[in-house]
């Protein structure tokens, strides 16, 4: 289908904008009145440059507080209306959206307002011109679809239809099987937004929470089902306000945008997209770093020990049982130092998992390898993290392992039974982009996000995951965008006797310490076994427990921006020790005090 999206989507100049549209990949626009009044170009010299991009534009808008008003007021809108339509006529627009009205002088008559959009789509009509009539979720007298379209059949008027737009629908909690009761050719324009669920103003809900369909709690999909069920074949627009977005640089929220329409237009059966391929465990978590004594130090502390090199470059490998570090001294190393860049993501069709990132429009990377070095697809995440697909240990199939050369030091086997979670720090203006790249691009499931309290505002979290869980990636946005040294990147390793674990970590290292209220609080929380809260006081183990089991875990202090945890579930627990979060982040920012790191 034809996709579109509104300028008020994306932030700058209305020529960047239209830029990063057709970069995208987006057929068309929705010119938004607000862009085109501050741009110095021409009406005419905007249309040159979308017809140069390859952009329609699909809708001029908005059209503000026109009916149902006295005869007066109606005239001077008539006027109004004639000024714009000329406009449009040089933009070479063809449909004007019209919202319902929330002036005071508007009256409750519907009569009245059928008959007066009647006069402005005859207006309209003279110039070529199609009226779309919205109701907004906050109209004064008109504010649910249904009515709207009672309002346009009573009209009766071939230059009027209905624009039906997702939030105004879903956020009132309208049915939308009544779209069935409207014709697919009245349906002028269908405009696309989602939102999280929150209990709140709509109008402040809708200028500042929208956000791209697959990134919020409404069944967008359901609703362009039924409008597509009555014939409608105009294009699929984005219509989203959104502080952060508004913020962001435009290139790639264009391409989030574009991506969640791929998406929704697979959930709906219109894309062809290659089949989802859901990753099915951890090959490897790769840092680099400036300086590998710490790490080292780090996960020798932790049992693991150096298995292998790089044939070619200045990478180590370092394992123990069936969990994998590469450590990476050769890659270009940021100002904030070592850092988790890149994961191995087990898959059942490497290529089949590529084909899909390619189509999502995820960065593919090249690969500087040698030629007798194992080919990986890789991909770039939002946040930059490079994930490669990979088929270890299967002989059809090129194996990452045949690019290293053995030390002679067999894997370590020191407790540590597998990676149970990695947590990515996501740039501010990308969470809700990395949740959907997550979902839709590698095929996993999105928990609900959660807020943390940490000691200078809240962080939010969530968690994408396999059906197993034998991936779970935690997303996180910390509380600081200029600061986010302590939100940093973890590797959390699984083991079936964390006090056991964490003795010999801190025989060998050092866990971070957790504060000695924390545990008077658990003492008054939960009840434990004789000398089993002593034993968690003594080596810092965090506890928690959900409706299906206990989780048990503790940290290590961090390594540039790089730390781990060591984590014990039982008994099906599925959460990641969120009630906890505020401890260890206000630890880790007490280390960070004291260190002067």
């Amino acid at each position: 289908m034809r996709t579109s999206i509104a300028t008020v989507s994306l932030s700058g100049s209305l020529t960047g904008k239209l830029d990063a549209a057709a970069r995208a990949g987006f057929d068309g626009v929705e010119i938004f009145e607000n862009d085109l009044l501050a741009c110095p170009l021409t009406p005419e010299d905007i249309r040159a440059r979308c017809a140069d991009l390859g952009l329609t534009i699909d809708l001029y808008q908005p059209m503000r507080d026109i009916e149902a008003v006295p005869e007066a007021e109606f005239a001077r809108n008539l006027r109004r209306a004639r000024h714009k339509f000329e406009l449009m006529r040089r933009l070479g627009a063809d449909t004007v959206l019209v919202c319902s009205s929330v002036s005071p002088q508007a009256v409750d008559d519907d009569a009245l307002a059928a008959e007066q959009l009647s006069r402005l789509a005859d207006l309209a009509a003279e110039s070529g011109i199609r009226v779309a009539y919205e109701a907004l979720a906050w109209g004064r007298h008109v504010s649910t679809y249904d009515h709207a379209w009672r309002i346009v059949e009573t009209a009766g008027h071939p230059a009027l239809g209905t624009c039906l737009d997702s939030f105004h629908i879903l956020s009132r909690g309208s049915d939308p099987e009544g779209i069935a009761d409207i014709p697919g050719e009245k349906i002028f324009f269908l405009q696309l937004a989602d939102a999280p669920l929150l209990a709140m103003d709509v109008l402040q809900w809708s200028r500042h929470y929208r956000c791209f369909p697959g990134q919020g709690g409404f069944d967008v999909a359901g609703l362009v089902r039924h409008v597509l069920a009555t014939g409608y074949d105009g294009p699929l627009s984005l219509e989203v306000f959104n502080d952060v977005f508004r913020q962001a640089d435009a290139g790639p929220t264009a391409v989030d945008a574009r991506r969640s329409l791929l998406v929704l237009q697979e959930a709906v059966g219109r894309a062809p997209l290659p089949d989802p391929v859901v990753p099915t465990g951890v090959a490897f978590a790769e840092l680099v770093t400036p300086d590998a004594e710490p790490l080292a130090a780090l996960l020798g502390a932790l049992g693991f020990t150096r298995t292998a090199r790089h044939r070619g470059k200045p990478v180590a490998l370092w394992e123990q049982g069936d969990v994998r570090v590469l450590v990476n001294t050769g890659t270009a190393v940021r100002r904030d130092g070592t850092r988790l860049a890149a994961i191995g993501l087990e898959s059942p069709d490497p290529a089949g998992a590529a084909r899909r990132a390619e189509a999502l429009l995820a960065p593919v990377l090249p690969r500087r390898r040698a030629p007798q070095d194992a080919p990986l697809d890789a991909v770039a995440a939002p946040d930059g993290t490079e994930l490669f697909f990979c088929a270890t240990g299967r002989p059809e199939l090129p194996d990452w392992r045949a690019d290293f050369e053995n030390t002679g030091v067999p894997p370590a086997q020191a407790g540590i039974r597998g990676i149970d979670h990695l947590a990515l720090t996501q740039p501010w203006h990308h969470f809700d982009e990395a949740a959907l790249f997550h979902r839709g691009v590698l095929g996993l499931d999105a928990q609900e996000s959660v807020d943390v309290a940490d000691p200078y505002g809240l962080m939010r979290s969530r968690a994408v995951t396999n059906p197993d869980g034998s991936v779970r990636i935690a997303l996180t946005v910390g509380a600081a965008p200029t600061d986010d040294t302590v939100h940093a990147q973890h590797i959390a390793l699984g083991t079936d006797d964390v006090v056991a674990a964490a003795r010999r970590f801190r025989a060998a290292g050092g866990l971070l310490p957790v504060p000695a209220n924390y545990y008077d609080d658990l003492a008054a929380r939960f009840e434990f076994a004789d000398g089993e809260l002593e034993t968690y006081r003594d080596l810092g183990i965090l506890y928690d427990r959900d409706g299906h089991g206990v989780f048990r875990h503790c940290y290590t202090r961090t390594v540039g921006r790089v730390f781990f945890e060591l984590v014990q579930r039982d008994d099906g627990y599925r959460g990641y020790g969120a009630a906890n979060a505020p401890v260890r982040l206000a630890a880790q920012h007490t280390a960070r005090a004291l260190t002067g790191g």
